[in-house]
């Protein structure tokens, strides 16, 4: 059976172009680890960028592995042999490291899979030497990693250009002492102010179950963990990051991405990206063209990555470069407010069918609690605009179950998806057709280091309501299709997401019964609505305070109170201002 494995990792294999294949001897192995399928994990940037920091250094080899699907999870269940990476086929208790890269929360119950599957132990205080170390990294644990805490042997909180470097020199340093897993993790915490080792830290817990204080077990370690950032954005040689390793078994099929920029400096209270990927970085529009023309010389389809696409300085000489010779792109995401009929042609040009905007909110005033800076003649005139130029499918995205949201907030978005048809119908009346308009509605999640993180997820019950009405609602309107989430994915997010470590709990047991998540729930210590449904006081100690993303606490609560308000505040302005102060840590 092991031989099957091998032929299939090897098939795969051979469909990629880029692939990085280093002689493991002598030096730092790493399984780097995302916690999805294959074809997920590849069309992850972040992913990408760090496998190959990694293997631009020559004492380091890393490999990759993913979550096992359908033929190749049957062949490793029936054959019983441990997980294996994909370069090498070299089972994942060999290396020194497992790395996991996180950016999803809903992707943890998937790491408890990979480590059984690797016959590693679950539960860090279980393993011993020679198991490998047992780490993670990526935006979700630099938000809260606590629901993980259990699991892991530390994270390296932050950009992977400000601190992987700084981390393996480190690793190898110490790894030379031959010294035992409890020294390692002391001499990491010491010496590396973005390393968290979570079984050298104490909580204490309130009668109530709130968290009374949060401190180092020793006074060698620090009490605040720095999220790393590179003030520049790209990769540590200053280029424009772009994906090395192309494959048709990707979401993006043989396509290389290209990261136009990093956060988003819009401001929406609700955006975890937008506030821990702070400050916003566009790279420069020589860089990016020169990576592109790079890129177009490997590949003729490129897909360009940033929060919005059409808010980077240049974006239209950046497509014109890419169709004027026959080639394609496609965007990540775009703003409604900032999109032009030039950007617009290209896509044309480039066969992009579907073009996504985000409203969020049906109303002015919600839009404004949010702090979106988008108003409603701005959308109709983006729906005109998109017309007028090609009959495109347009993806709108609403969330429900916002703070303040009313009911006639909830009917607004029926009213303002029907007028987004009505603009779309009368610009291309002379063509005679327009695009389907598919409508995502989906449930608000609070998030760490956001100003909505003291607001709690709103009832399941009412989510579901909501979503329900908004489809029949729009059900009769022809050309119009309604795509709701599943709210109680968002209530484990939620959980996830906002948790503490005793969350890891509930978390191991949805595991041990199979993913039963509803069984985990009902039969866990610690009532799990407590993370999910309570509002959080503005002066409570929260799980994630003890990690320094460089944004004040008090301006937080500044924009949670403007919300309450229903007043936008300003948007970003580098190195100008200093509300947040994330530009005054970095001498902007």
């Amino acid at each position: 059976m092991s031989g099957d494995i091998i032929s299939l990792y090897r098939a795969r294999l051979a469909r990629e172009k880029g692939t990085v294949k280093k002689d493991r001897g002598g030096k730092l192995s790493i399984a780097l680890v995302y916690p999805n399928y294959y074809r997920l994990g590849m069309s992850n940037l972040g992913f990408q960028i760090v496998y190959h920091l990694f293997n631009k250094r020559p004492d380091v080899v890393a490999e990759r592995v993913f979550l096992p699907e359908g033929q190749e999870l049957s062949l490793y269940l029936q054959s019983g042999n441990a997980l294996l990476s994909l370069e090498s086929q070299i089972p994942l208790q060999e290396f020194h490291l497992v790395a996991f890269s996180l950016s999803f929360e809903n992707d943890y119950p998937n790491i408890l899979k990979i480590l059984e599957l690797g016959k590693i132990p679950l539960l860090a205080e279980e393993r011993r030497d020679p198991c490998p170390f047992i780490m993670a990294g990526g935006i979700t644990t630099f938000l809260n990693p606590e629901p993980l805490a259990s699991f892991m042997d530390f994270f390296l909180l932050g950009e992977a250009e400000a601190g992987l470097n700084e981390f393996a020199d480190l690793f190898l340093e110490i790894g030379r002492l031959n010294a035992n897993r409890g020294e390692v993790l002391k001499k990491l915490a010491r010496n590396m102010d973005s390393l968290y080792v979570p079984s050298l830290y104490q909580p204490e817990y309130q009668k109530d179950g709130c968290l009374k204080s949060f401190f180092p077990k020793n006074s060698e370690v620090p009490e605040k963990i720095r999220r790393t950032c590179s003030i520049t954005g790209g990769s540590a040689d200053g280029q424009v990051p772009i994906s090395k390793i192309t494959t048709p078994d990707t979401e993006f099929s043989d396509k290389i991405l290209i990261e136009m920029g990093r956060g988003c400096g819009r401001s929406c209270r609700f955006c975890a990206a937008g506030y821990v990927y702070r400050p916003p970085r566009f790279y420069s529009e020589s860089d990016i063209i020169s990576s592109t023309e790079k890129a177009l010389e490997k590949c003729n389809q490129v897909g360009l990555l940033a929060a919005a696409v059409s808010d980077i300085p240049g974006i239209e000489n950046v497509t014109s470069l890419i169709v004027k010779d026959g080639c394609s792109f496609s965007v990540s995401s775009l703003r409604a407010d900032s999109l032009t009929k030039g950007l617009l042609e290209h896509l044309k040009q480039a066969g992009q069918k579907t073009l996504a905007i985000a409203p969020e909110a049906g109303s002015e005033r919600l839009r404004n609690v949010i702090n979106k800076h988008l108003t409603r003649q701005k959308i109709m005139e983006a729906a005109t605009l998109i017309s007028e130029t090609s009959d495109f499918s347009v993806r709108l995205y609403f969330l429900v179950g916002l703070p303040t949201e009313t009911r006639s907030e909830v009917e607004e978005i029926v009213d303002l998806v029907k007028g987004i048809k009505h603009h779309m119908v009368k610009a291309s009346a002379e063509r005679g057709r327009i695009g389907q308009i598919r409508v995502s509605v989906n449930c608000f999640v609070p998030k760490p280091f956001t100003p909505f993180q003291w607001f709690p997820l709103d009832q399941l019950s009412s989510l579901k309501e909501k979503q329900k009405w908004i489809k029949k609602a729009l059900g009769k309107e022809g050309g119009i299709k309604v795509n709701p989430d599943i709210p109680k994915w968002a209530y484990v997010q939620t959980l996830l997401s906002m948790g503490d470590r005793r969350v890891g709990a509930i978390l191991h047991a949805s595991h041990k019964l199979g993913g039963n998540w509803t069984k985990a729930l009902r039969f866990s210590d610690v009532n799990p609505d407590f993370f999910v449904y309570r509002p959080k006081g503005l002066d409570e100690v929260l799980p994630w305070d003890f990690i320094d993303n460089g944004i004040l606490k008090s301006h937080l609560i500044s924009e949670y109170k403007l919300a309450l308000k229903g007043e936008e505040s300003d948007v970003c302005n580098v190195g100008e201002c200093f509300r947040c102060g994330v530009c005054s840590r970095n001498g902007q």
